[in-house]
């Protein structure tokens, strides 16, 4: 298990590269809050949005998801811990006022980047004028 990859996958790539042609900024594989120890795959900070790549394996995704043929009992436990990590992560987060996104790694990496793209829009603060950036108040 050492070689899979926790970030950088091929599917978070090619999200992370489509969101960057959109022109949105965002942190990679940072935790939304310093005391949880759960990192997001992306995560956009004054937005409060923290988007998960899952993949299928490892998060049973439900059109995808063969349990392996040896070793069941160990990989229902792993899998169920992961899963149940997961559900946790995501309320925890919830009442901390972010919006959690998740995805499976078969989905359109495009779709997926508009999608979280029209969120981070929606949720993003307005910009303070010019006047008060500069500390002038006309």
């Amino acid at each position: 298990m050492q070689a899979n990859r926790s970030r950088d996958t091929r599917p978070e790539l090619a999200i992370r590269r489509a969101l960057h042609a959109m022109g949105l900024r965002y942190r990679v594989a940072r935790r939304p809050l310093p005391h949880l120890r759960r990192t997001a795959d992306l995560v956009f900070g004054p937005a409060k949005i923290a988007v998960f790549v899952d993949g299928c394996f490892w998060h049973r995704c439900p059109d995808h998801y063969a349990p392996p043929a040896s070793n069941r009992a160990y990989w229902k436990a792993k899998i169920d811990t992961n899963t149940a990590r997961d559900s946790q992560t995501t309320t925890t987060l919830q009442q901390a006022g972010w919006t959690v996104m998740r995805f499976w790694s078969h989905e359109d990496p495009s779709d997926v980047a508009a999608r979280v793209a029209a969120q981070v829009r929606s949720q993003q603060p307005a910009p303070r004028p010019a006047a008060q950036r500069q500390g002038q108040l006309f």
